[in-house]
């Protein structure tokens, strides 16, 4: 299916990412820096500009919101649950257990493009400006522990959910900006996927994951497996209209965020092991949305 060669430029990214830190003058200080640019800058106005650019219909898309805030919720539970097993390894648990339930925003706003048009973007906004805050949550809270930080602190000024709760006041507010702003803002925007899966790449320590084999079996499983499953079930049970169906069944089979390993580099985690989980997601998820959404269009013939 073509859904699944829109992830290969990602992974891709990653090793362009590792090859020039590892055999150029472009070592680790320069990614440094860049992860911190990705992570205050252009991924926040990535969000910001998907969710205001995009009109919501809460009224619409209650059973929608629900669907996704239920998978993400599953994520939640499960990956958490993880950490109640005798011998896993903490700090990898910390870092690593938000990759089981948070999700790539970039490329699930270019699948929901090619999957419905304008009507699958909209959709896949709403379930953005609903599901980032919580996933933020939810993946500070166990890192933020880990570390001794003040965890209401950190989310407080957490970049990824100040901006998604800006992008949801001005689309509500009907906000608007001049043509010249709003082309600077996209085009700020655009460079987050590029540059953030590029420090991903530089920051990869595939070693990392022998450390804890189990664990990330663990976490790819339900990130690929469970989630995608548990979306089928309920746009089935809730009958969802056939592009809400669509949407929501590939966004619980989306690669990880890649900004997974900014946050657990910038919160004292294990950057390493989630290197290597968010790797490993982005090649497994051109293998689970194409079969989730196969699996779908098979459902409803």
């Amino acid at each position: 299916m073509n859904e699944a060669l829109l992830l290969l430029p990602d992974f891709l990214l990653i090793a362009t990412g590792f090859l020039i830190c590892r055999y150029t003058a472009l070592n680790r200080p320069v990614w440094e820096a860049t992860e911190r640019l990705v992570y205050y800058l252009l991924f926040p106005v990535l969000l910001f500009n998907a969710i205001v650019r995009n009109p919501l219909q809460p009224g619409a898309m209650l059973s929608l919101v629900f669907s996704g805030l239920a998978v993400v919720g599953c994520g939640i539970v499960l990956a958490y649950s993880l950490g109640l097993f005798r011998g896993v390894d903490r700090t990898a648990h910390a870092s690593g257990a938000q990759t089981a339930f948070r999700f790539n925003s970039y490329i699930g706003l270019a699948l929901a493009e090619r999957l419905g048009g304008a009507p699958a973007v909209a959709a896949i906004a709403m379930l953005i400006a609903f599901c980032v805050p919580l996933c933020n949550v939810a993946a500070v809270w166990p890192l933020a522990r880990h570390g001794g930080q003040n965890y209401l602190r950190e989310l407080s000024r957490n970049p990824l959910i100040l901006s998604t709760v800006a992008g949801l006041l001005g689309n509500l507010m009907g906000l608007k900006f001049p043509e010249a702003v709003a082309t600077s803002l996209n085009r700020v925007g655009t460079a987050a996927l590029p540059l953030g899966l590029m420090a991903v790449g530089a920051g990869l320590q595939l070693g990392a994951l022998r450390e804890a084999p189990r664990l990330a079996t663990a976490l790819l499983s339900i990130r690929h497996a469970v989630l995608p499953l548990v979306a089928l079930m309920l746009v089935h049970v809730l009958g969802l209209p056939p592009v809400q169906q669509l949407v929501v069944v590939a966004f619980a089979a989306l690669p990880t965020a890649s900004t997974c390993y900014v946050l657990a580099a910038r919160l004292g985690g294990h950057p390493g092991f989630v290197a290597g989980l968010v790797t490993l997601s982005t090649l497994l998820g051109m293998v689970s949305v194409p079969v989730a959404l196969w699996t779908l269009a098979r459902l409803q013939g």
